[in-house]
């Protein structure tokens, strides 16, 4: 049974990747799946105590634990069933080299939108899902 989702959105800011991973609708939908511990690794984007928690109408409530930076987020990685990542070559790399289950999430704000080319081509390859956040919602 799948038990544990990392968030990560690198070394930059995706706020509305952190948002929608703080949404009780996320955390709901992960919980029903089975899912109950999430990890987020938030950068510099900011992260709310008060949006971190599912309404009491949820089964059962995520363990979870957020964090700017970590020198590495390998061991984090290796421990999770599912890892939901921006569109970074390095985490797409690492998480696919650990056999993970992985969505990729698109930062649409970007000017050079080099995310989208990367995720869509290992998207049709079969590699991950790639969605941009309005999907995670």
């Amino acid at each position: 049974m799948p038990n544990s989702v990392l968030v990560t959105v690198g070394s930059t800011r995706f706020d509305k990747l952190v948002a929608a991973a703080c949404s009780s609708s996320l955390q709901q939908l992960l919980t029903s799946l089975g899912y109950s511990q999430l990890t987020i690794q938030h950068g510099k984007s900011p992260i709310s105590s008060s949006t971190t928690s599912a309404d009491s109408t949820s089964k059962s409530i995520l363990e979870l634990t957020t964090y700017a930076y970590k020198s590495s987020l390998h061991e984090d990685m290796e421990q999770a069933d599912l890892i939901i990542s921006h569109a970074g070559s390095g985490s797409i790399l690492e998480a696919l080299r650990l056999n993970k289950k992985l969505i990729v999430v698109v930062n649409e704000d970007l000017m050079d939108n080099h995310q989208m080319e990367l995720g869509s081509a290992l998207h049709e390859q079969h590699y991950l899902v790639c969605c941009t956040v309005s999907c995670l919602k």
